[in-house]
């Protein structure tokens, strides 16, 4: 058996492990299979390998360290660290790396830290390129990331407004059918839009950027004829727009202004007859260096665990279909 100690002040010791030491411990020990003994201030960390004990190790050393830089660790910032150092998709890049990469939007919330490689890559990306395509399964943060710098841009005076827009796929012809206004016959498709934006900033502030058209929302359809100038531009669900839409939104971007494209190219709900604007846009635009592609998969998901089981369970379907 190899054992390794390492001595920890106790504020430090509850800090760095999310205020749960027990539970924390505990998982560090199921996770990475080593026994954890904490007395007072000594971590004393005992296993059959060298490797392990040194994982470990590094786990805590980690944990150090982003407490001394004076950022909070919580319950899912430690689940994070252990997830970034225990998946191999993630080896190159340490958990201090992904904290450079935070992204600050409001007072009232804690930074909001990437959580896997992609999305370490993509917030970085979006940094860097003016255009920037997320591509991939739901659950994998594509829009949730984007809202984030585009709030955080803003807030920074990076950018005057915030344009967020999808297709309204069903309110095409049906939609004079639905009852009451225009905006509330919309609304339900852009509801994904106005959840993230709560969840970022105050009820009331969204509302009144809202009302003031700093922060728009609005359907694909309204962004024809338009010059967007000085705008963070999101376009979500961007693989039920037709080529034609696709060619319109991207030719809106004007002077200053960024824009983040959305979607999952196996998930469209266009006809038949239809083909993605954003399964074209993929294969017409990837020769432009000044536009990045970041593509998410299963591995990307950060809701239930649940949610990455089922979605590689249709994509195996899928690849039996296409045999067939």
């Amino acid at each position: 058996m190899l054992t390794k100690e390492i001595f920890l002040d106790r504020s430090s010791l509850n800090a760095m492990f999310a205020g749960d030491p027990v539970k924390n411990v505990a998982l560090l020990e199921k996770l990475f299979s080593v026994k954890i003994i904490v007395r007072d201030t000594l971590v004393k960390i005992t296993s059959r390998t060298s490797e392990k004990t040194e994982k470990v190790f590094s786990v805590i050393k980690e944990l150090m360290g982003i407490h001394e830089s004076g950022l909070p660790i919580r319950q899912k910032d430690f689940e994070i660290i252990l997830f970034n150092l225990s998946s191999s998709g993630n080896k190159n890049i340490n958990s201090a790396e992904f904290y450079k990469e935070a992204v600050k939007v409001s007072p009232r919330k804690s930074v909001i830290i990437p959580r896997t490689k992609t999305q370490y890559e993509y917030i970085k990306e979006i940094k860097d390129k003016d255009i920037v395509f997320g591509i991939g399964p739901a659950g994998t943060g594509k829009t949730y990331l984007s809202m984030a710098m585009a709030i955080s841009y803003f807030l920074a005076g990076r950018f005057n407004r915030i344009i967020l827009t999808r297709p309204a796929m069903e309110a095409g012809e049906n939609l004079g059918f639905l009852p009451g206004t225009l905006e509330e016959k919309i609304k339900p498709y852009l509801r994904p839009l106005y959840d993230a934006l709560y969840d970022m900033m105050d009820f009331d502030e969204a509302n009144r950027l809202i009302d003031d058209n700093i922060i728009e929302v609005a359907p694909l359809a309204f962004m024809r004829g338009r010059t967007l100038n000085n705008a963070f531009i999101i376009l979500d669900e961007a693989q039920n727009t037709t080529a034609e839409q696709m060619m319109m939104f991207l030719t809106r971007i004007g002077f200053e202004s960024k824009c983040i494209v959305t979607g999952d190219p196996t998930q469209t709900d266009l006809p038949k007859n239809k083909n993605s604007g954003l399964a074209h846009a993929l294969k017409v635009l990837k020769k432009i260096e000044e536009i990045s592609f970041c593509t998410f998969t299963a591995k990307d998901v950060v809701r239930n665990s649940l949610v990455e089981k089922i979605i590689n369970a249709y994509e195996l379907e899928n690849k039996r279909s296409s045999i067939r």
